[in-house]
Order: structure tokens, then C-alpha cells, then sequence
């Protein structure tokens, strides 16, 4: 992808044009990083201020989350400086599970505001003293007086609604971390990282297994939040919720654009339609600009802060162009044959997990032509409900069929088995080509994969998860089927993969039935849902927020779930 990077860095630029008349929370200092030959960072400069949400974006491997650990400290660049505001306090979530196994949960969560905690654990110390002396009395009065500046007599009760809002029950609160699950971990070290309004948040993939309702709980959190926040999500509609300022890193250098993630993306891509119109007129290039930022200035739900742009209109120079590392995989989706009338015809469903409870019961629907299907419920549940329409597993009871016309391609949520070998990614894919396709063809469709030069020669068992879902998409595009099944299609991928995924399923001539914890992706793909539950299902054609927003169909699922 290319940008123009006159538009983009002046235009969009907030430290070019928007410099507050305040200093920054935390600041880079010609930051640079290098692992071998391979150059991460290049003296980059940049400043994060007060009440903005930073969302960081790049290409897999361009460093983002290293990025996050050269500003917490975990990590020392080879040169250059981090500069945290004197008397500010940092806060980042915590990547090791493990590391308070020991304590309880509520205690956990209050580690996190380091200072407050050690003022805690100083007063209890004293306290629990037999010999309690008079200098015992005077330094146990002085961290009173520290511990109430802090906010400390709440602390507990704080530390509680955090973990309420993101799904820890109150019978668990005092439970030591070693007994809580992986998922559960997730979210105490996440109450931990927000617990005391800290002045910096650093969050790196803050939505990973967190359900939408508890992601609808930390985006209103966060822009509540009054501070500083630098985070890293693969979530669009997170980025685009709570973000305030993109941060692109690309080139070894990181620029920040005002706006939120979707502004980002259409710039560039409004930035690379300008510069293949060679012959346009520079005229015509402003008019198309202005029309575009009046649009995203007038939407001020796009983002958490609207920003006014209309005086930097006379600043654009589109004439600048700068090519991107950034590349987006070619995902196209051809049928073989059009399908008839008839799709899928599913009747009285039912499943049960290997405990015996049941995960879906009473699932009854007919696919429709075109329709584009968002399957919502729990996870397993759905899988199932995948696995048995592609003969996978065996349904306590009920019955499917498909229509004559129809061929199907199914991305299962988990691809590991089609990986448990040593050929070559020529070889893996060649298994699953139609018809005598020679090695060229192969190469070639690889590349568009973004497999290129000697990268096709790897062992299929060494490929990271994103690289292997980009595999499982190459191969459900050779079967050319007019029936798409993809389960949890964006777990592993990049942005530029799940956007390219994302657009190529919105083109799709054929049927879709998915699922995905993206919102964006439910959101812009789907025309009908359909919700599985043990008690029976709801099946609606609407989109994914209208089916979420509308109180007559939640309260049709309550009575559902509590059934």
C-alpha cells in the first residue's frame, strides 16, 4: 500500500499541527532498536499527551508490541531516551499469567498500583508488631496519611468494580490466581493494569479473549479515562471506540495521525486512488479531499475525541507520494458453479459435549441464497454446530442437507492436523489444487499470500498462526465452492489480513456462514443472525448492531439463556 505522505504526516500529523501547550505524559527520544542487521527502530521521536488514546498499528513484525516494551522499560533501545513526565505514574497489562499465582485476585488487581500497595503491606507490617513502639505509632500515622492520599480506603472496593465489569464474580475475588483459568487470568491482569487511575495505560491486545460484552465494558471504560492511553489491538472497532490518535510504524520510524482507525485506513487508501490518477487535476485531488474530511468530521461517534480539520484543508500537498512496507494478501473468491435456490436445510439440531450438557438444542433453519450468516453463541457451541455441517462430528439428533448445486469450503477454528507434516508450502497447497496446476501457478499463488521468493520453500509444520491461516485461506479458494463456512476466521491475522478477508467476504457472490469475535467483521458482513443456545436459537435478518442494540431481541435471549 502507499500513502501520500505529504497529506498523511502534515494534514493528519496531531504533533505537527496540534502540539499542546502542555508537556507530553511520556516521550521518545531518537529511539533506536536493532536485533542483527535488521533495523526495528531509527531514532524515532515521538510524543504521547494527556487525555488522547494512542492506537498503534504496523505490519506483523514491524515491532509494535516492542514498541510498548521500550516505553514500560522492560526493554532498552541501543540508543536514545524514554522520558516519563516527573510524578506520573505507568500502568501496563501484564503479559505473564503466572506471576501472581500466589496472591488472591483483589490483592492482585491493587499490586498494580505498585506505591499504594507497598504503603499497604508497611502499615500492616507495623500493626502486626507485638512490640508496637511510640516511632512504631508516628511512621503508621505518617503512611495513614499517605495511604488516605491515595485513595487507599477505596482500594478494595475499587479493585472490585473492575473486576465485576470485566466478569470476575464477586465469590471469586478472594481466590488465589493459581485456581483461576486462563481467560480469567486475562482479566484480572487487565483490572490489575487499570485499577488507580493511572497516568499512562499501556495495553497490548487488551480484547484477547474477552467476550463483546465485556469489550463493550472497557471501551466505555476507556473513554471515560482521563489519561493517557498507548494501545495495540488487532480489534478495528475497538481502534476505532476508544482511539483518538493512529500511531503507524512503518519504515523503522512511527508517525501519529489524528483520527481513529478507519480515518487512517481510507486515507490511504484515498491517498493511493490520488496518486495512480496521474492525469487528475490537483483541483479535483482538493475537492476529493475536502468531500472526504468533511464526511469523517461531521461523524463524531467515529472516535472518542472529534478533531477539527477543516483549517489545515489549505496545508494538503498531494503531490508527495511515499510507498508503504505495508501489503494486504489478495483474497479473491471465485465459484465454479452458481448455486441453485436450494442451500442448507438444517432441522431440529441438537448437540452435547462430551460431559453429556448439552451445548445447542432445537436448531432449525433454512440458508437462504446470498444470505451472509453471523452465527453468535458460545464457542464450542459453535464449532459443533461447523463441525457436524461438514460431517465432522455426529449430532445427538436432527438432520441436515444441502442443496444439489452446492459445494462448500470450510475453515475450521482449529487448522493444527492440516500442518502435522514436512512438506513445503508448494507441495501443502498443490494437495489442494484443482485440476493439473503447474508449480508457477502455484508460486504465483503463494505470492498473492504474500509467500514470496524462497518463503514458499518453508516447512508447512514451522509456520507461525497467522501465516497458517493465510495457508487454510489459500486452500479454501482453490475448492472454487459457493458455500463458505469459516470459523473464527481472524484469530492470528493482521490488520491488513483481516481487513483484506473482511472486504473479500463483502464481495462474495456466494453464501457465508461465520463466526468471529471481530466486531467490525460481524458487523460489515453478516445480513442475518442466527443465536444458538442449550434452550433453543433466534434467528434474525438484521445486522450485527442492529441484533446487539435492540432491547426486544435481548430480551428474547435472556429468556433464552435463562430458560
Amino acid at each position: 500500500m502507499e500513502l501520500i505522505a505529504s497529506y498523511l504526516d502534515k494534514y493528519l500529523d496531531y504533533n505537527y499541527f496540534c502540539t499542546p501547550k502542555i508537556n507530553p505524559m511520556i516521550e521518545a527520544q531518537n529511539v533506536s532498536l536493532q536485533y542483527g542487521k535488521r533495523i526495528l527502530f531509527d531514532e524515532v521521536n515521538i510524543k504521547f499527551y494527556g487525555d488522547n488514546c494512542y492506537g498503534i498499528i504496523g505490519a506483523n513484525g514491524a515491532g509494535k508490541s516492542t514498541f510498548l516494551k521500550i516505553l514500560s522499560g522492560e526493554i532498552d533501545p541501543n540508543s536514545g531516551l524514554i522520558n516519563l513526565e516527573p510524578g506520573k505514574r505507568m500502568a501496563v497489562l501484564s503479559q505473564n499469567h503466572y506471576a501472581f499465582d500466589e496472591k488472591t485476585v483483589l490483592d492482585t488487581v491493587i499490586m498494580g498500583h505498585t506505591k499504594l500497595w507497598e504503603v499497604m503491606q508497611a502499615k500492616n507490617d507495623i500493626y502486626a508488631k507485638e512490640d508496637f513502639s511510640e516511632a512504631d505509632g508516628i511512621k503508621a500515622a505518617e503512611l495513614e496519611e499517605e495511604f488516605a492520599e491515595m485513595d487507599g480506603w477505596n482500594a478494595e472496593s475499587d479493585a472490585a468494580s473492575l473486576l465485576s465489569g470485566l466478569g470476575i464474580k464477586e465469590d471469586q475475588h478472594y481466590n488465589l490466581m493459581s485456581d483461576m483459568s486462563g481467560n480469567q487470568k486475562v482479566r484480572v491482569l487487565l483490572a490489575q493494569a487499570l485499577f488507580g487511575n493511572p497516568d499512562i495505560l499501556i495495553l497490548d491486545e487488551p480484547t484477547n479473549d474477552l467476550d463483546i460484552k465485556t469489550i463493550s465494558w472497557l471501551e466505555d471504560f476507556l473513554l471515560d479515562f482521563k489519561n493517557t492511553v498507548i494501545v495495540v489491538s488487532h480489534d478495528r472497532h475497538f481502534l476505532d471506540t476508544v482511539c483518538t490518535h493512529i500511531v503507524d510504524i512503518d519504515f523503522g520510524k512511527l508517525t501519529a495521525y489524528s483520527g481513529n482507525y478507519t480515518f487512517w485506513y481510507e486515507s490511504s487508501q484515498l491517498a493511493l486512488r490520488q496518486r495512480q490518477s496521474a492525469n487528475k487535476k490537483a483541483e479535483a485531488k482538493k475537492k476529493e479531499l475536502q468531500e472526504f474530511v468533511a464526511r469523517f468530521s461531521a461523524n463524531a461517534s467515529k472516535s472518542k475525541q472529534a478533531t477539527s480539520r477543516k483549517k489545515l484543508l489549505d496545508k494538503i500537498n498531494v503531490d508527495d507520494i511515499q510507498a508503504s512496507s505495508r501489503r494486504y494478501p489478495g483474497i479473491i473468491w471465485t465459484q465454479e458453479r452458481e448455486a441453485g435456490n436450494q442451500i442448507l436445510s438444517v432441522e431440529d439440531l441438537a448437540q452435547k459435549d462430551n460431559d453429556g450438557n448439552l451445548l445447542f438444542d432445537k436448531v432449525n433453519f433454512t440458508v437462504n441464497k446470498g444470505d451472509k450468516i453471523a452465527i453468535v453463541g458460545e464457542s464450542r457451541a459453535i464449532s459443533s454446530l461447523f463441525e457436524i455441517l461438514n460431517n465432522k462430528q455426529e449430532p445427538v439428533k436432527g438432520s441436515f442437507e444441502f442443496g444439489q448445486t452446492i459445494s462448500t469450503a470450510y475453515l475450521p477454528s482449529d487448522n493444527s492436523k492440516f500442518f502435522d507434516n514436512k512438506l513445503n508450502l508448494v507441495d501443502w497447497l498443490r494437495q489442494y489444487t484443482v485440476g493439473d496446476k503447474d508449480e508457477v501457478f502455484i508460486r504465483g499463488f503463494l505470492g498473492k499470500m504474500l509467500f514470496s521468493g524462497e518463503e514458499v520453500m518453508k516447512k508447512s509444520s514451522v509456520l507461525s498462526g497467522g501465516e497458517k491461516m493465510r495457508c487454510m485461506l489459500s486452500k479454501m479458494m482453490q475448492a472454487e465452492a459457493n458455500l463458505l463456512m469459516l470459523d473464527e476466521p481472524t484469530n492470528h491475522l493482521d490488520l491488513e489480513s483481516i481487513t483484506a478477508l473482511n472486504n473479500s467476504l463483502i464481495d462474495f457472490k456466494g453464501t457465508v456462514l461465520f463466526t468471529s469475535h471481530d466486531h467490525t467483521f460481524m458487523q460489515t458482513i453478516a445480513n442475518r443472525i442466527i443465536e444458538i443456545t442449550p434452550n433453543g436459537m433466534l434467528d434474525k435478518v438484521m445486522s450485527y448492531d442492529d441484533y446487539l442494540e435492540s432491547s426486544k431481541i435481548q430480551a428474547q435471549r435472556e429468556s433464552l439463556v435463562g430458560a
